[in-house]
């Protein structure tokens, strides 16, 4: 049985600094520290096998009553090997899909689906969650899965959400709760970067950062939304939240 709780708006958080640049023609730090790049196979691996499909829990939340209208832009935040953005860009042609995640190696995995599936509605781009690089109110829907498990700054890529979208736009969040199951992909990823790589200072957490609900529902009161409900189940917890 799942649970609902609303929630009242806040003070917006403050942007974070841009992407990590090249150096003297070094890669990115963040992109030479990350287990997303260095062992980007095992995630998706882990993406494809062990993390659950909620497409069907997504359409129904963000489009309750119909389907998306044509010409509807959809964002995917942390979008991996690109499962959700390719989904919805299948399931629905007449709408428009970005999916950003700062792995060049994960986005290649993407690109590689969206091309496999031959589709003209779907692109990706090498972009930080905590700094988008879009105007303000571009976008009708966003999805984000897991980000919060390997990402601190969180309230900092909630006021990005809320300024990306549109007025009625709606975002639509899923977040593991158990942490063991969560932080599997972590685990596995980090002994196989021990055993394969020199560099074991990588950014991400050892292992996944869940929310209880009372947390979860507090980090998305920082933003003024006209609505926002969360809820839960047995493995997962979801913010639902309507741009004023």
């Amino acid at each position: 049985m799942s649970r609902k709780l609303a929630l009242e708006p806040s003070i917006a958080a403050q942007p974070a600094g841009p992407i990590v640049s090249k150096i003297n023609g070094a890669p990115p730090r963040d992109q030479t520290e990350s287990l997303f790049e260095q062992v980007a196979w095992l995630y998706v691996f882990c993406r494809e096998n062990l993390f659950r499909d909620d497409s069907a829990c997504i359409s129904q939340a963000l489009w309750p009553d119909s389907v998306p209208a044509p010409g509807t832009r959809m964002i995917e935040l942390g979008c991996g090997p690109g499962f959700y953005s390719c989904r919805f860009a299948r399931h629905y042609p007449q709408i428009s899909v970005l999916g950003v995640d700062r792995s060049d190696r994960q986005l290649a995995w993407a690109r590689t689906r969206a091309q496999k599936l031959g589709l003209r509605n779907c692109r990706f781009e090498r972009i930080n969650v905590l700094d988008i690089s879009r105007a303000e109110s571009q976008f009708d829907a966003l999805i984000a899965s897991r980000l919060f498990t390997v990402l601190s700054e969180r309230e900092q890529a909630v006021s990005e959400m809320h300024r990306i979208l549109r007025p009625g736009g709606r975002c639509l969040i899923a977040e593991p709760r158990g942490a063991f199951r969560a932080s599997i992909p972590l685990v596995a990823m980090w002994m196989l970067a021990r055993v394969t790589h020199f560099n074991n200072g990588y950014r991400e957490p050892r292992k996944a950062v869940v929310f209880s609900p009372a947390e979860f529902a507090r980090l998305f009161a920082t933003q003024p939304w006209k609505h926002c409900v969360c809820w839960q189940d047995a493995r997962y917890q979801y913010a639902l939240c309507e741009k004023a």
